[in-house]
């Protein structure tokens, strides 16, 4: 019985992943339709896309790790959310310092290591968690590269954060579609 519960809890586990994954794609594909058109052409748009983008992630990890056990249970998301509060914050800062990509490189780092370890701890129990691990350890070779081009001019800060977001929405959709072939799989062989 408590194999057969156990086995209830993953997948239902699984499912609110796959739905949370999707989730996150669709944002981040919105956020980079909307930086490349209205980001481009509209200073205070640009300001105000760079400050939500952030304060999305925070959103995004905090209804994450309430569904998934709690922020206790998953202190790398609980970290991430206070580090995204504090960047979303810090980028209204940047804008007046000319510094917006060199906040974004910063979080990228500190964000991507929580994420990997996010994965790292998601992958014993869940699996399918390689393409997350990937992204964890892009973004944080992306925000050495935002650190090193720190001055960056706000619209080309928000071409450069737009190319982050997308690669992100693409590692979204991969974890997103190997967890729901998964499931489709789980069915079969569970199926008489």
């Amino acid at each position: 019985m408590i194999d057969r519960d156990e086995d209830f809890t993953r997948v239902q586990e699984a499912r609110w992943l796959t739905r949370y994954y999707f989730a996150r794609t669709v944002f981040s594909a919105a956020w980079v339709a909307l930086a490349f058109s209205v980001g481009q052409r509209f200073p205070a748009g640009a300001a105000a896309l760079l400050v939500l983008y952030p304060a999305w992630d925070a959103l995004a990890n905090y209804i994450d790790a309430t569904r998934s056990g709690g922020m206790a249970d998953n202190r790398s998301q609980a970290i991430n959310v206070v580090v995204s509060i504090a960047t979303a914050i810090a980028v209204i800062a940047g804008l007046q310092l000319n510094w917006v990509l060199g906040v974004f490189g910063v979080w990228a780092i500190l964000s991507g290591l929580l994420q990997l370890a996010t994965a790292v701890r998601r992958w014993k129990r869940m699996g399918a968690q390689w393409a997350m691990i990937l992204s964890g350890g892009q973004s944080a070779l992306a925000g050495a590269f935002f650190l090193s081009q720190a001055h960056a001019p706000l619209l080309q800060a928000t071409g450069r954060v737009a190319g982050y977001a997308a690669v992100g929405a693409v590692y979204f959709l991969v974890s997103a579609v190997w967890l729901s072939v998964g499931q489709m799989r789980g069915k079969v062989i569970r199926t008489p």
